[in-house]
């Protein structure tokens, strides 16, 4: 037999069991009595810290906050999960259909020491990859370089050239698995050996897809692991994301709006990936002639000092 409906009234104010108040009246004079009540009898035996308590941006938060304060159109400011604003999720059914994806940040040494703990992570059931780059890499310095003396492959992978971006993805499918860069100054080079690998492949650039962090001003106040002064990083990261939301160029599955902002490179980086560095290796996976440089190992690096010079 079905329930009577309670009205607001015979309900202590709200429409129904759990629902939002039906009588603002009744809410209203609930909260006067609260503050009165149990709240004046708390700060009595427990005062409170200040005064007045704020947000960074100096908004007062009051001790609390109930529909009678809050002014809300509920399809216009929430809206429906899938649905603008958005405020519910971005998918109708979020994590009911599909998990988020799953990495774990992995990279050291060389890139066929790293291409192994990726084959690994997969073979675990790691839906995604998620790549760490050693500080050279980090600060746009080739292996071989003096700078980079201690420092190749020790907070995670060197990758110099092409060739080392083959190798670091050898045996993985590019179009079955998304991948995440950790990566900010050079991020534009970075994209576009993955993006120049895809093509070397011959897979569609719409096929391939993934994040890169893209975040030149976390540099400036936190890693430190900066190229160049702000405004011309800035240039660099939004060249990226134009280049990306181009829809003869732009890789689908990407983010470019992301505060880790998957990008892709500007037309002129795509040819850097081909003449960055030094003598051409002949690449396994084409046949083609590809770039490389000379590179110290992980434990020969840190055997000739450690620190950068």
């Amino acid at each position: 037999m079905a329930q009577k409906a309670l009205t607001p009234a015979e309900n202590n104010g709200f429409t129904a069991e759990g629902d939002v108040p039906g009588d603002l009246a009744a809410l209203r004079a609930a909260t006067q009595a609260w503050r009165e009540g149990a709240m004046k009898k708390s700060v009595a035996k427990m005062p409170e810290r200040k005064a007045r308590f704020s947000t960074w941006g100096d908004l007062d938060v009051p001790d609390v906050l109930t529909p009678v304060d809050v002014k809300l159109d509920y399809m216009k400011d929430l809206g429906l999960p899938g649905e603008y604003p958005f405020t519910r999720g971005v998918q109708p059914t979020m994590y009911r259909s599909r998990l988020w994806t799953m990495r774990m940040f992995a990279g050291f040494g060389t890139p066929e020491q790293t291409n192994e703990r990726f084959k690994y992570l997969l073979a675990q059931g790691q839906t995604g990859l998620s790549t760490a780059f050693d500080f050279p890499t980090l600060m746009g310095y080739d292996s071989d370089s003096p700078r980079s003396l201690g420092e190749v492959g020790m907070c995670g992978v060197a990758v110099d050239t092409l060739r080392d971006m083959e190798v670091l993805f050898q045996d993985i499918p590019l179009d079955e698995v998304t991948t995440s860069m950790t990566i900010n100054g050079p991020a534009i080079v970075l994209l576009a050996f993955y993006i120049a690998l895809a093509d070397v492949r011959g897979i569609p650039r719409t096929k391939i897809g993934g994040t890169v962090q893209n975040d030149c001003l976390k540099e400036f106040i936190a890693q430190h692991a900066w190229l160049v002064p702000p405004r011309p990083a800035m240039r660099i990261v939004t060249d990226m994301i134009e280049f990306c939301s181009k829809p003869e160029r732009r890789r689908p599955r990407s983010s470019p709006s992301r505060s880790r902002t998957a990008s892709a490179t500007s037309s002129r980086a795509s040819s850097a990936a081909s003449t960055s560095t030094t003598s051409p290796r002949a690449s396994p996976s084409s046949g083609t002639s590809t770039t490389t440089s000379s590179r110290r190992s992980p434990s020969s690096a840190q055997a000739a000092g450690s620190g950068r010079a």
